[in-house]
């Protein structure tokens, strides 16, 4: 969970897409910032197994922006055999005394470049896995594309195993239109974009809530499947 554009910083890590800029448009800047663990506020284990965590977004120059509250949960996927979720919440607070943007490089003119957010990275044996969607079927379809939830079915190294990836945002999420940034090639990405081409503002002293599901399936699944336990697996 995190952002490549806040306010001009950058709390991705590497170059930032900066217009005009030479070769890709990506300068390595002064203003990499980094999400610090400050606490745990709580861990549980049982049917539910997961933590709450404070973190500190803290900018090059040393200042905290957002104070964040994470919590993560881990369960068995109701009425389905060989599946977990992770459920994934975040409270982030705006202690900065100024606005805050959040944006992206489409945001910037990078053509459908529009990460920013809660983000999956998949395994290099999932490069060219298959999308499923109600927006599209593929990955190429949904990039940019609003939908409410978005599969990715990925095949593992060195044997005929494979997974399904179902990600959901939960409806009352506060993001305009819902997009996703999701790649097949070259390596396999999913993420529901806070700010995919247009800014999200963060006012002074307000906190932005956000909750996110994955599902974790072993073998593939088809969009009957998906939509079968999303039904019976409510927010």
């Amino acid at each position: 969970m995190t952002a490549s554009h806040l306010s001009e910083q950058n709390f991705w890590g590497g170059g930032t897409y900066t217009p005009g800029a030479p070769g890709a448009g990506y300068l390595d800047l002064p203003n990499v910032g980094s999400l610090r663990h400050r606490e745990f506020v709580a861990i549980h284990a049982g049917e539910r197994t997961g933590f709450v965590e404070r973190v500190d977004w803290i900018t090059a120059a040393d200042e905290k922006w957002i104070e964040e509250r994470r919590s993560v949960e881990v369960a068995h996927v109701r009425g389905d055999r060989g599946g977990w979720l992770l459920d994934f919440g975040t409270e982030l607070s705006n202690v900065r005394g100024a606005a805050l943007e959040f944006g992206s490089p489409t945001v910037f003119g990078r053509e459908l470049a529009g990460y920013c957010g809660f983000f999956w990275r998949g395994p290099r044996s999932f490069t060219g896995g298959a999308v499923i969607s109600p927006g599209g079927s593929s990955a190429a379809e949904m990039m940019g594309t609003a939908a409410p939830w978005l599969a990715f079915v990925g095949k593992h190294d060195n044997t005929n195993n494979v997974s399904t990836l179902l990600f959901q945002g939960a409806p009352d999420n506060p993001v305009a239109d819902g997009r996703w940034f999701v790649r097949s090639e070259p390596y396999a990405v999913v993420n529901p974009s806070l700010a995919f081409y247009d800014p999200l503002v963060l006012p002074d002293g307000d906190t932005l809530r956000l909750r996110y599901r994955l599902f974790v399936f072993d073998g593939a699944r088809d969009r009957a499947q998906l939509e079968g336990v999303l039904n019976s697996n409510q927010w």
